[in-house]
């Protein structure tokens, strides 16, 4: 049983929560995960889409886009046509911005969608991503199902997540970090403190390697592979549909 952490204390679905956070926190977004991740959240994007590469997608679905930074990422893969898709509209809407910017709205199309309940087709897509946005769903297995039901066949999902560190050392020391620097920056650029200390906890909360393997073994995926990075604090899960 996977605990539900919520960031705010109120009796709203943890949905309607997280779309209402990200509304609130996006116009700093980009730059408080620059800040957190000590600019390492690049790197960890471009690490997922170089898994993604490998099969030669046509066309790609990034689950929990964001500011469409995954997304963007994806369109370096020739003739790779991508699909955003993400509950917070403020979210959408700066990512959107940010393609027209970059001219790549020819490659990329993002939705205001829920992942739960998505409009695609069954069987529509090589390759679907989520960065940073596993944690934050109301029910996992239901979105799991669905991002399944949308992948073809011998497509691929790869999965980027924050974990905790194995050595004991590094996991106090990163616990440390999530649960008093993070807010604190959170609350400088963002002035939600709730959010990053939600950040903290979904993270501390999340399941351990064994556990999400097995998750998305009884979804149906096969081929379930997790590789750690940056000492442990992030993992890139990775899984076919067979």
């Amino acid at each position: 049983m996977i605990k539900k952490v919520k960031p705010y204390n109120t009796h709203e679905s943890k949905k309607l929560q997280i779309s209402k956070m990200f509304d609130k926190i996006s116009i700093k977004y980009d730059i408080t995960n620059k800040l957190i991740s000590l600019g390492l959240d690049t790197i960890w994007r471009r690490k997922l889409v170089k898994i993604i590469s490998l099969i030669k997608p046509k066309k790609t679905l990034d689950v929990a886009t964001g500011t469409a930074d995954v997304a963007i990422e994806l369109t370096k893969i020739e003739n790779n046509k991508v699909f955003g898709i993400d509950i917070s509209n403020n979210m959408i809407e700066l990512g959107e911005k940010k393609i027209i910017r970059l001219k790549l709205d020819n490659k990329i199309k993002l939705i205001n969608q829920d992942v739960e309940k998505m409009k695609f087709n069954s069987n529509s897509f090589d390759a679907v991503t989520i960065a940073f946005g596993v944690r934050n769903f109301e029910n996992i297995n239901k979105a799991l199902k669905e991002i399944f039901r949308v992948l073809k066949s011998n497509g691929i999902l790869v999965i980027l997540e924050t974990s905790i560190p194995e050595n004991l050392i590094l996991k106090n020391i990163h616990k440390l970090y999530l649960r008093i620097i993070m807010p604190i920056i959170g609350l400088i650029t963002s002035s939600d403190i709730n959010a990053y200390k939600y950040l903290a906890l979904s993270t501390m909360n999340f399941p351990n390697k064994s556990v999400f393997n097995n998750i998305l073994l009884k979804n149906g995926f096969i081929k379930v592979n997790v590789k750690k990075h940056s000492f442990g604090i992030v993992s890139i899960y990775s899984a076919s549909k067979p």
